[in-house]
């Protein structure tokens, strides 16, 4: 029997921008007049470090510190160094528990994304993780793990190589058995129906094709995977992988695609995503653009900023 994790010859990685209060005391006479004289009552004084003794204490400190001197350059700089990294790493925290962006660099998720969108991914979706836990090693969580549902598009560390970053879209749930067969996915003897997408609607996909894949004889299939509703392509001259041998999805472990499915390296050619490689899930296109000088032509497309991925 044939290896179905047999290696692939697609590369999908995914591309990783004072006012000092003065202590002391508060008056000492009160006066008025009255009648044209001048009545004084009896003169009073308030020490404030008395009333507020830990607030006025730490104004002393402070104007006895500064003693009215400016600060020498070597102070200054050292004090916005401090600033810069106190910011740095609260951004680096931010990414690392709540949201973190990525940008799309190949086309093995084509028609749902597109190669030079910028996305955002939701590293909460899965439960709170410790800050920087997953660096080094397998993520910890603070609170109860969630796992992805069948049709979520999840960011994960290559299994093959975990300094890598993939993007594909979660097919098989541990316990399931999946398939293909004529480029149909079978879930526990299940087909995913597609429903092809015939001219003038599937013309929209093609003018928004990156250039590489427009010479292809490609076709485009509504599919409902899970709870998620999505459009993915096939080359319908391509038959190098129109079959897949059926495999049972090991505990904590995840059968992925791409939705360009004949351009797509996944878990048809190296195996499962274990559940500790995912690291979030991508939720919304914020920008999208190829830049010059790339391997492929200058893009810009505005219409694709603040698309939801479904």
């Amino acid at each position: 029997m044939n290896n179905p994790y047999e290696n692939g010859n697609q590369h999908d990685q995914l591309g990783t921008e004072e006012s000092n209060i003065k202590p002391g005391v508060v008056g000492n006479s009160f006066a008025q007049t009255l009648g044209g004289k001048e009545s004084t009552s009896p003169s009073f004084s308030i020490e404030k470090d008395k009333i507020f003794p830990s607030k006025y204490k730490s104004d002393a400190k402070e104007k006895n510190a500064n003693d009215g001197q400016e600060l020498t350059l070597t102070q200054k700089i050292i004090r916005e160094v401090k600033t810069i990294a106190v910011i740095i790493l609260l951004v680096f925290v931010f990414r690392s528990i709540f949201f973190e962006p990525f940008k799309i660099p190949s086309g093995s998720m084509i028609p749902t994304l597109m190669i030079g969108d910028f996305i955002l991914v939701n590293k909460l979706a899965y439960g709170l993780k410790v800050p920087f836990s997953d660096l080094f090693s397998d993520p910890v969580y603070i609170s109860e793990s969630k796992r992805p549902e069948r049709g979520d598009v999840i960011v994960f560390k290559y299994p093959k190589d975990p300094s890598i970053n993939y993007i594909k879209r979660v097919i098989g749930l541990p316990g399931d058995t999946v398939e293909m067969r004529d480029k149909v996915v079978y879930i526990n003897g299940n087909p995913i129906t597609p429903h092809a997408i015939e001219e003038p609607k599937a013309k929209k996909y093609m003018e928004d094709m990156d250039d590489k894949f427009k010479e292809m004889n490609l076709k485009f299939f509504n599919s409902k995977t899970g709870n998620h509703n999505h459009i993915y392509q096939i080359n319908e001259d391509n038959f190098f992988k129109s079959d897949f041998e059926k495999v049972v999805i090991p505990k904590d472990n995840f059968f992925v695609m791409g939705d360009n499915r004949d351009f797509s390296a996944d878990s048809r050619y190296w195996g499962p995503v274990p559940f500790e490689n995912i690291k979030g899930k991508a939720v919304l296109v914020w920008f999208s653009m190829i830049t010059p000088f790339s391997e492929n032509n200058f893009k810009f497309r505005p219409w694709r900023i603040g698309t939801k991925i479904e």
